[in-house]
């Protein structure tokens, strides 16, 4: 049996009244909704330099901000004492600081507000038999992987608090952003498979391919981490070629030693990855569109291939325009938007995929 084949959508098709599975349904995309829009907040905390105004942990009195002048003193006082503040913002006024701030503060108190939208009502449908126990064993599972997010993000900052940086690690903020995708990706599949039935089969190879499509797409927004972490969309801002050539020197490549650091902080490495696999992502979902229309599938099958398509294409071209431009905080913003639904797209596309051929 295949691992396409053993990851059938069983555990999340036991809803069976339907006033229950559109509650289900409707809180899940809710869901999905409000991590996009914290990976919206996460992105503009980060283009606006405030990610390390907050230079403490406090899971629970975090919630609560500066209330008096002599508080927001008191939170000044700690942000100066940061390697940022010495090498990077000296002379930020307090209003400069309390900008910043906001920032940071909305967006953890955004993760708050996800973890009880996602844990009060799915006590309540466990409670009254709409979530049964394989379902919400699983749905714990992405709860759980919040929680990680929570504390990989803490860690994240914690590195750019470290003396002498100014910034957070980019491995860090890669494995952020990465943990966010696979939570939405996750709440989109669960979501999409709802009320598709038991029924087990061979994928067939669309269906392959679009679970193919689905983990490539994830790979590049791994990459796109990178580049934001490398600051590496502030380096060769022209398209198609990067400094007069397609592709640079080696010498470019991999000026860094050992080599493979050039991976991670070598600028011209960390682009020329992002672009080629954006090329690849965007050929492989027009050729997936293509090719289910060509074959005959069926109409919703093509619309989603389509919409995917769409998507990529319109993704690489704003990657384009963010590029040129030199990533300012609009193009930046919308860039990763454009990823996240991209990433619900072709989550949507690999799910149904399957357990149409699972049903043929």
């Amino acid at each position: 049996m295949s691992a396409f084949t053993a990851a059938r959508p069983a555990p999340f098709a036991t809803i069976d009244r339907l006033p229950s599975l559109a509650a289900v349904k409707a809180w899940l995309y809710l869901l999905a909704g409000l991590v996009i829009l914290m990976v919206a907040i996460g992105g503009a905390t980060r283009l606006t330099g405030s990610g390390l105004s907050i230079t403490e942990w406090r899971p629970v009195t975090g919630a609560v901000p500066p209330m008096s002048d002599a508080s927001w003193a008191a939170e000044f006082a700690r942000y100066q004492g940061s390697s940022q503040y010495e090498n990077l913002t000296r002379g930020l006024t307090l209003s400069d600081f309390k900008f910043i701030y906001w920032w940071e503060w909305s967006h953890r108190q955004l993760g708050r507000l996800i973890g009880l939208v996602f844990f009060l009502p799915l006590a309540w449908f466990y409670w009254t038999g709409a979530v049964r126990a394989r379902f919400a064993l699983a749905l714990l599972g992405i709860g759980a992987l919040g929680g990680l997010q929570a504390t990989v993000g803490w860690i994240m900052v914690a590195s750019g608090l470290e003396p002498g940086m100014v910034a957070v690690a980019p491995v860090k903020l890669t494995l952020h952003l990465l943990i966010a995708s696979v939570i939405l990706g996750l709440i989109v599949w669960v979501a999409a498979g709802l009320g598709r039935g038991h029924r087990r089969g061979e994928p067939t190879n669309g269906a392959r391919f679009a679970v193919t499509l689905l983990v490539l797409i994830a790979v590049q927004i791994a990459l796109g981490g990178l580049m934001a972490g490398s600051k590496a969309g502030l380096t060769y801002n022209t398209w198609p070629l990067m400094d007069g050539r397609v592709v640079p020197s080696a010498e470019t490549l991999f000026v860094v030693r050992p080599w493979f650091e050039n991976l991670v902080d070598n600028p011209a490495l960390v682009q020329l990855n992002h672009r080629l696999t954006a090329y690849l992502v965007v050929a492989l979902a027009v050729w997936d569109a293509i090719s289910a229309w060509r074959t005959g599938a069926d109409l919703s099958l093509v619309r989603r291939a389509s919409a995917l398509a769409g998507i990529a294409l319109a993704q690489m071209a704003l990657g384009i325009t963010t590029l040129l431009l030199a990533v300012p905080l609009w193009a930046g913003l919308a860039h990763q938007l454009l990823a996240m639904a991209l990433l619900a797209m072709a989550s949507v596309h690999a799910r149904v995929s399957l357990s149409a051929s699972a049903a043929s």
